[in-house]
């Protein structure tokens, strides 16, 4: 039986994208990026986004059925902003493995995700992975705790599907659900 790797996002605007790309270009000094070689694994930019939950691999069926609760979640919430602050080394609690960004707490993308978490199966905290390198490498690279002030917009989730590849995860939006609020809370 043939299974997708299923996960519910929130896509970035192109215009975040690049600013994230941007970063990504001129983070480290030359030297570091030179000692870390290529074992950086950049996300590619049309990769980036916030996971609100991934569910992991699931039948058609399955996949059918995610997509019709999550068109019931988004009906309940309107739309909303996170307030991105700061590009860190992560996670946060644990050696170092990626870099990422992180945002101010929402209480309306924890409600968004409670709902989704209570309809699906677990929530991840949200972040948006800007790279991924082994624990040695983070030893060579330096502190990196830069301000990234932007506000997104949460218009829509998003149902992807995650194809892994050798060159890095390809990802296909299987539906794309507008927030429409129209249920009172």
């Amino acid at each position: 039986m043939n299974k997708r790797r299923i996960f519910i996002a929130i896509n970035l605007p192109d215009g975040i994208k690049k600013k994230l790309i941007d970063w990504q270009r001129k983070c480290l000094p030359a030297e570091a990026l030179a000692k870390a070689g290529d074992k950086i694994n950049w996300v590619r930019k049309e990769n980036l986004h916030i996971t609100l939950i991934f569910i992991g691999y699931v039948t058609d069926d399955e996949t059918y059925e995610i997509c019709k609760m999550t068109k019931e979640v988004a009906k309940k919430h309107q739309p909303f902003f996170i307030n991105l602050e700061r590009i860190t080394t992560g996670p946060l609690n644990e050696f170092p493995r990626m870099f990422w960004v992180i945002g101010e707490k929402s209480q309306e993308l924890a409600n968004l995700q409670n709902d989704l978490e209570n309809n699906q199966v677990k929530a991840f905290r949200p972040h948006i992975t800007l790279a991924r390198f082994k624990n040695q490498v983070a030893k060579d690279l330096p502190k990196i705790d830069d301000a990234f002030i932007v506000s997104v917009p949460v218009e829509r989730i998003d149902v992807m599907q995650s194809n892994l590849k050798r060159g890095g995860p390809e990802y296909t939006i299987l539906e794309s659900i507008n927030l429409e609020g129209n249920e009172p809370r």
